[in-house]
């Protein structure tokens, strides 16, 4: 989402130390740079103009243009202030009662946000911490809109409630009631939407807040919309009162105005983010991550965490031995590719390693490649893939006319994993960089 903010921050940091001395003019000059990245980005005026004057403030009232490093004083800065901005009231937990009290949550925001998508995905979450949870379908104007909830619950396997009625506020106040009978601690109301923001919108909301009484009113937001989701978050806060966001779609490749905007604008943090299409990928939102990631700087902890869920220790412990043992196989290599996509993909993970994100473009990826590579392991045996050097003539002729492709490209990816094991057999050499390596990941966590 913010590849193109993050590379144009990049550049006018870069500039910024090509300068023999900062002066208040080169300061001016980078704020202005960073000021119009941001406008691009789609970030709301008003929350623009506090950044720039809070940013200029800072620098001019401190030691800055005269500290031993003003270059790394000027970044503090702007990363202090960007991460003010995605903080909200700083409080980004949910606020749930213990297990033997029912805990409301209720959903809103506009129709075609993703609303019962996240229903679903929280519902999940919150099943994997050990809660009871019921979906409940308050969205009685959208066509198929239960149906669509009852699927999503059935997917995220959690209770599901709902009744032929149109009183909305009689469900919401029998569905608790069910709650409280059947050891249910947690209710997430999946509440209807409009197309635009209107008067009987905001009523039903407003009734059935009422009768729910909910710990948690959380607004869901299309990140893709830029800044127009921080307006409309706005409008639901002065009626309603919402006490956090969920933005949906934030692996999308759009421009990120609705993160830097929304929490800021109504001063509500961003308890999650919706990063895929799966059930599982509703992740926290960290401030200081995304801020880190916004200037160029990476995101290791989240990257070690993904890590972590995606590859278990058994499998790296077997891993490491292997590469010391300079055992390296193809199979190990696919291992690798999968666990990559399962952590989002080559574009996600350089996202969050340091320098890499504006280093290195999108198009330097040949997913494309990687795709037919896929296909030529696939086409293996398991024999062919524990020890390449099997693969003569006749076996190449079989794996391309398995996979779909030429003899050549056969011939081609099967040099290619002899360098990429020779490398591997230079990195488990070299001890230091190890070391240094795993110092860099220590102390950064």
């Amino acid at each position: 989402m913010f590849e193109n903010t993050s590379k144009r921050i990049a550049s006018v940091f870069k500039k910024l130390s090509g300068n023999s001395k900062i002066t208040e003019r080169n300061v001016e000059d980078a704020v202005e740079d960073i000021k119009n990245a941001l406008l691009d980005a789609d970030v709301n005026l008003r929350v623009l103009r506090r950044f720039v004057n809070s940013t200029l403030d800072e620098v001019k009232g401190t030691a800055v243009l005269q500290s031993v490093n003003p270059k790394e004083q000027f970044v503090k800065i702007v990363y202090d202030k960007i991460t003010a901005l995605l903080k909200g009231d700083g409080d980004s937990s949910l606020h749930l009662k213990g297990p033997d009290v029912v805990s409301v949550i209720v959903l809103m925001g506009l129709q075609g946000n993703g609303k019962t998508t996240t229903a679903g995905k929280l519902a999940y979450r919150l099943k994997s911490e050990n809660r009871r949870v019921m979906l409940v379908a308050c969205d009685l104007k959208r066509a198929a809109a239960v149906e669509q909830l009852k699927i999503v619950a059935s997917d995220a396997g959690v209770e599901f409630y709902s009744e032929d009625t149109s009183d909305v506020c009689a469900i919401v106040e029998r569905a608790i009631s069910y709650a409280k009978k059947n050891q249910i601690d947690t209710v997430i109301l999946d509440t209807a939407g409009r197309l635009s923001l209107d008067t009987s919108l905001m009523d039903e909301l407003g009734s059935i807040v009422e009768v729910a009484k909910p710990d948690e009113k959380i607004f869901v937001a299309d990140a893709s919309i830029g800044q127009e989701a921080a307006n409309i978050a706005k409008e639901f806060n002065e009626k309603i009162g919402i006490t956090g966001v969920i933005l949906t779609k934030f692996d999308s490749d759009t421009r990120g105005g609705a993160a830097l905007s929304i929490a800021s604008i109504t001063q509500k943090s961003v308890k999650f983010v919706g990063n895929g299409e799966k059930k599982e990928d509703l992740d926290v939102f960290y401030p200081e991550r995304i801020a880190s990631r916004i200037l160029g700087m990476g995101d290791v902890v989240s990257l070690v965490e993904q890590a972590q869920k995606t590859i278990s220790e058994e499998e790296a412990r077997r891993m490491e031995e292997r590469l010391e043992n300079h055992a390296f196989s193809i199979a190990d290599y696919l291992m690798q590719l999968e666990s990559v996509n399962k952590m989002g993909g080559f574009k996600k993970m350089l996202s969050m390693i340091p320098g890499l994100s504006t280093a290195i473009s999108e198009d330097a990826i040949n997913t494309d490649e990687l795709k037919k590579e896929k296909a030529i392991m696939y086409s293996m045996t398991k024999k062919e893939r524990d020890n390449y050097r099997l693969i003569g003539p006749p076996r190449r002729k079989r794996i391309a006319r398995g996979a779909g492709v030429s003899i050549g490209d056969v011939d081609r990816f099967l040099k290619k994993f002899e360098k990429i094991r020779l490398t591997m057999r230079k990195v488990t050499k070299n001890k230091k960089l190890q070391s240094a390596l795993l110092e860099k990941i220590g102390m950064l966590e």
